[in-house]
């Protein structure tokens, strides 16, 4: 199937989806019909514009972290050095660094692949829109809203990262 006619066919059954379920959500909190058609046409428009978008931020991700991998040698320094002035913060360094040091002889230097980070962006960049929208809507039922639409989102976006990592490459023809 072509890549267009499913971002097309995922962007429909979302906006299907997520309408009923905002409609039946928002139905609990209030009695204002127009409020819970309202909630519930932005909640599956925004889910069917969201789900174009986070697609094309996820390939465009997976792209960019498939080939990378994450040591974890270099995490907690570099969260560590920002706030080392006191003799606390530097005894919680020290605890940061021997537990580390311990990781890494347990884990004989394995790392992380980057395509696990892949996801994380869109999914924020989902959430925060998800979230805004809906509270600027005031939509009644705010939270019962948005978590469903939060929680499968990140589920497609490691599943649909797995889909993209698991497709064999396709040689490069020379003439």
């Amino acid at each position: 199937m072509n890549s267009t006619i499913r971002l097309i066919i995922s962007a429909v059954i979302s906006f299907c989806f997520y309408f009923a379920w905002s409609y039946w959500a928002n139905g609990m909190a209030t009695e204002d019909q127009e409020l819970i058609l309202r909630s519930a046409l932005v909640q599956g428009t925004l889910s069917a514009t969201i789900t174009i978008l986070f697609t094309f931020i996820l390939e465009k991700s997976v792209s960019k972290f498939s080939e990378s991998y994450l040591s974890l040698m270099f995490v907690v320094p570099i969260i560590c050095t920002v706030h080392s002035k006191t003799s606390q913060n530097i005894a919680i360094f020290r605890t940061f660094k021997r537990a580390l040091d311990n990781s890494a002889k347990y884990l004989n230097n394995n790392v992380v692949p980057g395509s696990l980070l892949a996801p994380l962006l869109p999914i924020a960049i989902q959430s925060s829109i998800a979230i805004g929208v809906n509270w600027v809507n005031q939509t009644p039922n705010l939270w019962l809203t948005v978590t469903p639409s939060i929680l499968i989102t990140a589920i497609y976006g490691y599943v649909y990262t797995y889909t993209l990592l698991s497709k064999p490459k396709q040689p490069v023809l020379q003439e």
